[in-house]
C-alpha cells in the first residue's frame, strides 16, 4: 500500500463529519471538486470504497467507519499535542457539530452561539436544533445535549441541568374559554396542544398522563416551537418549557401549582472527549447552563 498522506486523511475527516463534499470544501477552504479527487486518491491507496453517494450526500461505508476510528483518534492525539505547545482557544479550527432537542437549541443556546463564535472565530459551530438527536456512536456530531442519560455505548455523560415544563395558554384564549382551576377542567370546554404521538422522538415528552390520565391533544405537532406558536395564536393550552413560555408576556401559565421537571444530559463519545474543540464545545454549554440556571428551573 502507497503512503498515505495525512492531509488527506483530514479531508476524509471532514466529509465524513460535513457530510457533503461542497460542505466540507468549505469549512476546508477549498471546492469541492477538490475534495473530491483527495477522496478518490485516498480510495486508491487504500484499496477501499470509504463513501457511497446518495441523494443527501456521502454516507460511510463499512471500511469508511473503520478508518473514521482510527482517524479520529489521531486526530485527537494531534489536538492534545498542539494544546501542550500552547495553542490558545483562538487557534482551534475546524468544525464542531452539537446536536440539541428543538427548544434548548433554538430558545436558549442560540441566543448565545455568537459569544463561542466570536471566542473561537476559526471554528464553524453547527447547531442542530431538531426533533431528535444525531447519533455520536455513529460520528454524526461531536456533542449532544439530550434528554435522557444513555445506558449504552462508549459515551461519556453528565448532567447539565433540571428544566421545568408548565401549562400556558394566552391571554386572549383564557379570556374566551375561561381559565381551568384543576387539571380535570382541562378535558371540559378547552382544546389541548401536545405532540403527534407516534411522532415522538423521547419518552421524556410523553407527559399528558402527568397534566390529567387520559387526557388528549385536538392539536398536534412533532415541534415544539409549532406547539409554541399554535398556543401563542390562542389555539388551545399546552406544556411548554418555562423558558419558551415564561419569554413570551402575551402567554398566561394554567394551574400554577403544577409543574413537570425534566433533566438534560450533556453527552459526548470517549474517544473524541478531550478533543480542544469538543471540550471548548461543552464548557461552552455547561457555562451557559450555569449562568441561567434560573431561566431553566422556575
Amino acid at each position: 500500500m502507497q503512503a498515505i498522506d495525512w492531509s488527506d486523511l483530514q479531508v476524509f475527516l471532514t466529509v465524513a463529519r460535513a457530510g457533503q463534499l461542497g460542505r466540507a470544501g468549505t469549512l476546508l477552504g477549498v471546492n469541492g471538486t477538490t475534495v473530491a479527487r483527495r477522496i478518490r486518491r485516498l480510495e486508491q491507496r487504500l484499496g477501499s470504497i470509504l463513501f457511497e453517494q446518495t441523494r443527501e450526500g456521502q454516507v460511510l461505508t463499512e471500511a469508511g467507519e473503520r478508518l473514521r476510528d482510527h482517524v479520529e483518534t489521531m486526530a485527537g492525539a494531534a489536538g492534545q499535542i498542539g494544546e501542550t505547545n500552547g495553542a490558545g482557544s483562538s487557534a482551534l479550527s475546524g468544525a464542531i457539530r452539537i446536536s440539541v432537542a428543538e427548544g434548548l437549541g433554538s430558545w436558549f443556546l442560540a441566543r448565545h452561539a455568537p459569544e463561542f463564535s466570536h471566542a473561537h472565530p476559526n471554528l464553524t459551530l453547527d447547531l442542530v436544533a431538531s426533533s431528535g438527536f444525531l447519533s455520536l456512536t455513529k460520528r454524526e456530531a461531536d456533542i449532544a445535549v439530550m434528554l435522557s442519560r444513555p445506558r449504552t455505548g462508549a459515551l461519556i455523560s453528565g448532567k447539565l441541568s433540571d428544566y421545568t415544563l408548565k401549562l400556558f395558554a394566552s391571554r386572549s384564549y383564557l379570556a374566551q374559554h375561561g381559565t381551568p382551576k384543576s387539571s380535570a377542567d382541562l378535558a371540559q370546554g378547552h382544546r389541548f396542544i401536545g405532540y403527534i404521538p407516534d411522532l415522538i422522538y423521547a419518552p421524556e415528552l410523553r407527559y399528558l398522563d402527568e397534566v390529567q390520565a387520559g387526557l388528549v391533544a385536538r392539536l398536534r405537532s412533532s415541534s415544539i416551537n409549532a406547539q409554541y406558536h399554535l398556543i401563542a395564536a390562542h389555539g388551545g393550552i399546552g406544556v411548554l418549557p418555562s423558558f419558551i413560555g415564561d419569554s413570551d408576556p402575551d402567554l398566561e401559565v394554567v394551574l400554577p401549582d403544577f409543574r413537570i421537571v425534566r433533566t438534560f444530559w450533556l453527552v459526548t463519545h470517549k474517544d473524541t472527549h478531550q478533543l480542544a474543540r469538543v471540550r471548548a464545545g461543552r464548557e461552552w454549554i455547561a457555562e451557559i447552563a450555569r449562568r441561567h440556571r434560573a431561566d431553566l428551573i422556575r
